[in-house]
């Protein structure tokens, strides 16, 4: 328990006296999450509606592909992106591996699966019929799909906060692939990890009420977005 109360008046602290390096490991992991969520949902959710409105004879191995992809460990996603960034690897020559970008990739892997299979689940709750009628009052392929998003915009946004849940609190793949550098690729996450192998339980309580804070500020705003439009 001491440690717990070390913790929380720790945290207050590091954010009363703006510690330059817990702003900056803060700063830094909202940067790469929002990046990478912004990056998954552009990719999700078109795939999703492709595979969502769509009927071809593969169709429902892709969506079993999508759906387990929203299980897949981090620590595989990083390992695979590890192999492909790593100076003998495919794209070693973009020397990636070790910076914040690798972090993005490893982070859209994990996310990007998480937005297409909850778009799929969206558009499939919706009636059938919907499509129909609005091809039937002279609607295009497009404006049928927008609209489509809008009566789905509940679950989408529920979609985007789950995305960005994923990719907030991960720790395995950003690790692995970023190396946790000082001033460099050091996210709360992978901070947090570090402190507590140190054995420093009071700057690892502050560190998590810190990531715990930054993830409810944020989900508070989408919900709020999802629940105005509602």
């Amino acid at each position: 328990m001491q440690n717990i109360f070390e913790g929380i008046w720790k945290a207050i602290q590091l954010l009363l006296q703006g510690d330059p390096e817990v702003i900056r490991i803060t700063l830094l992991s909202l940067q790469v999450s929002s990046i990478a969520t912004v990056i998954s949902l552009v990719l999700g959710l078109p795939l999703g509606t492709f595979l969502a409105l769509s009927h071809f004879p593969t169709r429902r191995f892709w969506i079993s592909v999508i759906n387990t992809g929203m299980a897949l460990p981090p620590v595989v996603v990083g390992l695979v992106v590890s192999i492909f960034l790593w100076r003998s690897g495919p794209l070693g020559d973009l020397h990636l591996i070790y910076t914040p970008w690798a972090i993005v990739i490893a982070q859209v892997l994990i996310s990007f699966p998480m937005a297409g299979g909850l778009t799929i689940s969206a558009l499939q709750q919706l009636d059938p019929r919907l499509r129909v009628q609005l091809l039937g009052l002279g609607a295009s392929q497009i404006q049928m799909i927008f609209s489509l998003w809008r009566e789905a915009r509940l679950p989408l946004m529920a979609a985007l906060i789950a995305a960005f849940g994923s990719v907030i609190s991960e720790v395995g793949a950003s690790m692995m692939v970023g190396g946790n550098l000082k001033g460099s690729t050091r996210v709360l996450t992978t901070a947090i990890v570090l402190e507590t192998s140190r054995g420093e339980f009071a700057s690892a309580i502050a560190l998590s009420l810190i990531l715990l804070t930054l993830a409810f500020l944020v989900n508070f705003a989408l919900t709020v977005l999802q629940q105005h439009r509602k």
